[in-house]
């Protein structure tokens, strides 16, 4: 079964705004930063079941090289990408999203 997408607009920011980090550091670094989440959402449309749950309904997938994850959920035919975070960063702040109605 494939699954749809739906980045929330909180995770798409997240994600450029870690590859604007990124971009800062070296350069061309912020493309592999985001192919790296571009290999994570293609896992996340056939497979995202493999992944663990880490908080009630969420669930997360790590990015290759990278110290973020991105936390989903699964809601048939949705895969709901909710976050993309640090892997030290608070939980708290992703977590309180999965209150909001979409």
């Amino acid at each position: 079964m494939s699954f749809q997408l739906d980045v929330w607009q909180e995770a798409q920011d997240d994600i450029v705004d870690a590859a604007l980090w990124y971009s800062g550091r070296s350069p061309g670094l912020e493309l592999q930063f985001l192919s790296r989440v571009d290999e994570c959402l293609a896992h996340l449309e056939t497979q995202p079941a493999r992944f663990p749950i880490v908080h009630g309904d969420a669930q997360r997938a790590l990015l290759a090289r990278f110290p973020y994850g991105l936390f989903f959920i699964i809601d048939e035919p949705f895969v709901r990408v909710v976050a993309c975070m640090h892997a030290r960063h608070d939980p708290e702040g992703w977590q309180d999203r999965l209150g909001t109605d979409r």
